[in-house]
């Protein structure tokens, strides 16, 4: 060995060199390692995955709806006449029969009198008839008058008497005419209408002339609104709900903060073909007159919901020329490609019947590139990146407004 060798600074000083290089050599293949690792793990796609959810066993849905009277009449005169004074104005309540407003016919009073007068001359001859009959009656035994003279008497008598009828009827004919100049409630209500002032012209027809003489106008209106009626048109996909003791939750724009609970009354034994809906009928009680006649109101329904039917967020769709699709991460951590029954397509959220169960992983957002088999990486997305893993709450998880799902 040389000498310089021996010297143990110099030796210490080639052995660290030694390590030195030898240090850096195992970094480089440590890293070289790692990075091959790395690359690797970088050429298998990363996926999110999420899990189908029961749906909720009720869903509400709202639709809009009209509210009306229990009864509700558009009054009509019967004679024509001019108003000779109205007593209830709009928003009075009246009982049956009360009297609304008078029309004056002066024409008609004339010839109410006429006819009564007609009846007393009639009533009068007829009394003459009776007379001469029942003298012609008695001369019959002294056979101072003839058989036919009787007989001439007894049909005179009878057509008096005829006559007196037909007067009779005339008069109540007239008297029935003037009731109608008073114009009454037909059943207890508020009115909802007054169409008429003192002296407005109600022609033949019964309503109120116009200027142009198109305009049909009535007198008054009067509802009864100590019930009222709700019209909605349900979707016929809940044609099966609409069955006696179904409940409606109301709500009117005029009281916002206030709920109206309807029941249900009627639906129609048919489907309206442009719509697809169904008119249904429901019942308001309103002893305290709140609601109105003609009220916009805005209903919801709880309606229950098939507990076999699954829900996944729309993001993880993939769509097929064939069908609708979504991708399951197996056990082995391979993408397979699966169809699935839609059901309903709602807002973010999709529906269906069949296809995956809730065990197995979806991909959400699923990329373009996967393909069937692929072999994939399961990643947790950071907080507040991937939306679909968070609970929904309960009020959120079936929307008011449902779209039907497109045919496939």
């Amino acid at each position: 060995m040389p000498k310089i060798l021996r010297e143990p600074r110099v030796a210490l000083a080639i052995l660290l060199c030694i390590a030195y290089v030898g240090y850096q050599f195992y970094e480089r293949k440590r890293a070289a390692d790692a990075l091959r690792e790395e690359t690797l793990r970088e050429a298998v796609p990363t996926v999110a995955v999420t899990h189908a959810r029961p749906v909720a066993p009720t869903a509400t849905i709202s639709l809009p709806g009209n509210i009306d009277a229990w009864y509700q009449a558009p009054i009509y005169a019967q004679i024509p006449g001019y108003v000779k004074m109205w007593y209830k104005d709009y928003g009075a309540r009246v009982k049956q029969g009360e009297v609304l407003a008078e029309i004056s016919q002066p024409t008609l009073d004339a010839e109410f009198s006429q006819a009564k007068a007609d009846l007393d001359s009639q009533r009068a001859k007829y009394n003459l008839a009776l007379v001469s009959l029942k003298r012609w009656l008695a001369l019959r035994e002294s056979h101072a008058v003839s058989e036919q003279s009787i007989s001439v008497q007894e049909a005179n008598e009878r057509s008096e008497a005829a006559l007196v009828k037909a007067a009779e009827n005339n008069v109540n004919n007239f008297l029935a005419k003037m009731r109608f100049k008073t114009i009454v409630a037909p059943y207890d209500g508020v009115v909802t209408q007054r169409n008429i002032n003192v002296g407005d012209y109600i022609n033949k027809d019964g309503y109120i002339s116009s200027a142009n003489g198109n305009t049909v106008s009535n007198l008054f209106s009067v509802a009864d609104i100590h019930k009222m009626r709700l019209f909605i048109s349900v979707p016929s996909t809940f044609a099966e709900i609409l069955k006696p003791g179904l409940t409606a939750d109301v709500t009117v724009p005029q009281f916002t903060n206030r709920h109206f609970t309807a029941n249900f009354l009627t639906a129609a034994n048919g489907i309206d073909p442009n719509t697809r809906t169904i008119i249904t009928e429901f019942t308001i009680d309103n002893e305290d007159g709140a609601l109105w006649p003609g009220s916009y109101a805005t209903v919801s329904l709880t309606v229950p919901v098939d507990t076999h039917i699954l829900s996944i967020p729309a993001s993880a769709l993939v769509f097929q020329e064939a069908n609708t699709q979504v991708a399951v991460v197996s056990d082995d951590d391979r993408v397979h490609f699966k169809p699935i029954q839609v059901s309903k397509i709602l807002d973010g959220t999709v529906e269906f019947t069949e296809g995956v169960s809730r065990d197995e992983r979806i991909v959400n957002n699923p990329s373009a590139a996967l393909l069937e088999g692929d072999k994939v990486r399961v990643v947790t997305p950071a907080p507040g990146y991937d939306l679909s893993s968070q609970e929904t709450p309960p009020a959120a998880k079936q929307p008011a407004s449902t779209i039907p799902a497109p045919a496939e």
